[in-house]
């Protein structure tokens, strides 16, 4: 099977695209770099010793994305292109939804013209708001989401289900991320932000070897068991495989599925400093902040449907998530930039 990925030259997609080469899918990369590299790309080829085929594109532009549907024959598609800085989309919410929904209606009209009938979407928990219960399950309601990255991710959601009602041909893979952490095991890829990081660990890591000064804890009166922020860390390998596992799903028909992915069990921020200061072999400084509008207390999955339908399940403990970010942090200092 040849998959096309969007954002494959990201740090989920480029992780997702390792295991799909080495799975023996070929891989068709779609990516106009705006928060990646291509160099990720060449590393992803070091690790697999297999091609990837790259085209620098928008999923905006529709008649690339036509061109490529056209060219290649894919068999399905796995969409990660888009925009994700949560506090960034409070204060850019046209772009987010230009990019992340229109886009994607870009796609999947595309997808239809060109038959392709098979989508996995790289979803994420912030669709279920502020849940009521813990641990998340798929069967817990979609919330009110607290920004618009979340929404963006709400209503695609909503639109690929829409597309299946109208159409059960499709087959239609939600995965729902939890928060993703770590690198791959050779140190060769991981994750690359641009600027000051926005994710709790590429900053943890950038503090720890020196190039920021403390590490920022929003909040420590929340009510979880030292007072600051809960969440389900899983590491970006194990959700790589989730992907891998969902394809064979769609091999079988399976239409419309949600899945949730993540460990099942949260680690506070504090815990996930510790585990680093273990990584690194030094004490990291943070300070504690004012909580940020829009965080919630706790969030962390219940992935028993993942596991039973299939057969996946988090490998990686959250110290082989900091080891592993440690490794890529101190080979790559600057990212893809330090070769």
């Amino acid at each position: 099977m040849k998959i096309l990925v969007t954002g494959g030259a990201g740090y989920i997609g480029s992780h997702t695209c390792v295991d799909l080469l080495e799975a023996g899918y070929d891989v068709v990369v779609v990516d106009n770099l705006s928060n990646s590299s291509e160099e990720a790309l060449r590393r992803v080829e070091q690790i697999a010793k297999r091609p990837v085929t790259f085209y620098k594109a928008d999923i905006l532009d529709r008649e690339a994305i036509r061109a490529i549907l056209e060219k290649e024959n894919v068999d399905a598609v796995i969409h990660f292109a888009g925009l994700k800085a949560v506090g960034e989309s409070v204060e850019k919410p046209l772009e987010y939804y230009t990019t992340n929904i229109a886009g994607t209606l870009v796609l999947l009209e595309e997808m239809k013209k060109a038959n392709v009938k098979n989508i996995i979407f790289s979803s994420s928990a912030t669709v279920y708001g502020s849940p009521a219960e813990m641990p998340i399950t798929e069967a817990c309601p979609k919330g009110t989401c607290t920004n618009p990255y979340g929404w963006s991710k709400w209503m695609i959601e909503q639109m690929l289900m829409d597309v299946y009602t109208a159409d059960p041909s499709w087959n239609v893979m939600l995965l729902r991320y939890f928060n993703p952490i770590g690198a791959h095991a050779s140190g060769l890829i991981g994750e690359d932000p641009k600027g000051i990081p926005n994710n709790l660990l590429p900053y943890v890591a950038q503090v720890a070897i020196g190039k920021l000064k403390e590490v920022g804890v929003f909040g420590n009166d929340y009510d979880t068991p030292d007072g600051t922020g809960v969440r389900d860390y899983i590491h970006v390998v194990d959700l790589a495989n989730g992907h891998v596992k969902a394809l064979e799903q769609i091999k079988k028909n399976a239409g419309l599925k949600v899945y949730n992915l993540g460990t099942g069990r949260g680690y506070s921020v504090l815990d996930v400093i510790h585990a680093f200061e273990k990584a690194c072999g030094h004490e990291i400084p943070y300070a504690i902040k004012p909580r940020r509008a829009g965080d919630i207390a706790m969030c962390y999955a219940q992935c028993d449907l993942a596991k039973d339908e299939l057969g996946w399940q988090a490998q990686y403990d959250l110290d082989e998530m900091c080891a592993s970010s440690w490794k890529w942090q101190t080979m790559n200092p600057d990212g893809y930039l330090s070769k």
